[in-house]
Formats: C-alpha cells, structure tokens, sequence
C-alpha cells in the first residue's frame, strides 16, 4: 500500500487525538516539496475525520522545524504562487479547521516552521527551546502568515526589531510575549502536550469550533491577507544577488555580506 505522505510525515489517531509528527529529522524537519504536499493531504485528511476534536503538530529527532528546505533550491515556480499554492492549503486548512491544532515545539521552529507553530491554535514549547526569524539572514521578509502572527502576538515594535534582526525568540520571551501557551521541561513535553489535547478534547465541540471561528476572524486584518501580501512581497526578493549570497552563506556556515541589490 502506497504512504500517502510520502515518507516525510505520519499521522496517528487515538481516541479524539490526532498526531502529525514531521518525519525529516536528518534534516531538521525542513520542509521539501514532499512534505508540503504531505502536510496539504493530512490537514484535509484530518479535516474529514469526524471524530478526532484536537490535533497535535510534532517534529522528530532534534527540532520542530528547520523552515522551507533551502538546498534543493526554490524551484521553477515563482516563490509567491509556490507559497499561496503549496503552503497556503495546509496553513489555512488549520487556520479554518473546526479542530483544535496544538503545536509541541521543542528545539527550534524557524523560518515558515515557526508560522506552522504559532499558526496552531495553541502552543506547548520547551523551555529551552525558540522561534527564529531566519529570513533576515538570506534577504528575505517572513512568509507563511509570520508577520500577522508576529504582530498580533508582539506588537508592532518588538516583532519589526525580530524580524530585521532575524531573532531567535526564546521560550520564556514567547510565553511573556502570548505566542505560546505553556512551557515545559523538555522530558515532560510530551505529556504535558497530551495532557492539554485531552482537555481539549473533553470541552464542547461546537462550541470550542466556533470560539475559534470567532477568534480567527474578529481581527482588522486577516491572516488569509498577511499571507497574500507576504508572498507578494517574497517574490522579488527570491530574485535578488542578496538572496543568492544568503543561501550560499547558510550552505557555508558564514556571515553573509549583503549589497542591497
């Protein structure tokens, strides 16, 4: 029988839970065209199970995930169709989801990774672990809904400085700043993790379902247009000497030297 994720995640059921764990950890999770198809299938797959309420969003081995997978390059497509395409359906498929998404984060969640955990619907993280801004690094503005997340849990002022900077947001910051729920000791981040999904299991489900239809939309701005003008954004920017210096500065673990063009 064929895996209809290909290999880069699974899906488990037990009981009302579900659990999607990221299966890439040689590569720390970072998301390939394999895996962003996977996760458009298990988010629309989870979607019409009738009797799962919560679902909880893990990555295996060393970190939540790394981001978009930069050594396989962007591809043909340009990056603002790839992104409302390829990421769009599965971060708005949790977004409108009727279940409850939780994120359990340990490591690092960074670059669009980071948009997967905070676009979750709540967030158990390990102490010791962060959000990273990483496009600052390779030119780029945060994608995948980042910003309005950023913004809404932040504030303009500190999430800007994040962003420029391409900071790694740590736990404790996080917590203080509402992008999380609840921190745990590392060892305990599973179960603290499961203890939350069965609470929130155990509420009422139309009326958990529509708080967080009314939550997600009672905002000036939508989420849905924080992406569409992210990718708008991304585009030109994937075409600049800038991005490319970036990129080959990751692969060779230096600082990169930008030039503004």
């Amino acid at each position: 029988m064929s895996d209809p994720y290909n290999g880069v995640l699974t899906v488990e059921t037990e009981g009302a839970i579900a659990t999607v764990t990221l299966t890439r950890p040689d590569a720390f999770n970072a998301i390939n065209d394999d895996m962003r198809m996977a996760l458009i299938q298990a988010v629309a797959d989870i979607d019409g199970m009738a009797e799962i309420r919560v679902v909880i969003l893990k990555g295996e081995g060393p970190g939540f995930c790394a981001g978009a997978d930069l050594k396989g390059g962007l591809g043909p497509m340009p990056t603002d169709h790839m992104l409302e395409s390829e990421y769009r359906p599965s971060l708005m498929g949790i977004a409108n989801s009727s279940k409850i998404w939780i994120a359990q984060v340990h490591g690092s969640a960074a670059g669009i990774g980071a948009a997967y955990a905070m676009n979750c619907d709540m967030v158990v993280m390990a102490e010791n672990a962060s959000l990273y801004m990483a496009f600052a690094a390779i030119s780029l503005v945060p994608d995948g809904g980042n910003t309005w997340l950023l913004l809404k849990g932040m504030g303009y002022h500190r999430a800007l400085q994040a962003i420029i900077e391409g900071r790694k947001i740590p736990a404790e910051e996080c917590l203080q700043h509402g992008l999380v729920n609840q921190l745990s000791p590392v060892d305990q981040l599973e179960a603290d993790t499961r203890a939350l999904a069965e609470r929130i299991a155990a509420a009422a489900p139309l009326a958990a379902a529509s708080a967080k239809k009314i939550l997600r939309n009672i905002s000036n701005v939508s989420f849905s247009d924080a992406f569409t003008a992210e990718a708008q954004a991304q585009a030109p920017l994937t075409q600049s000497a800038d991005f490319r210096e970036g990129v080959q500065a990751f692969i060779e673990k230096r600082k990169p030297v930008f030039k503004g063009k």
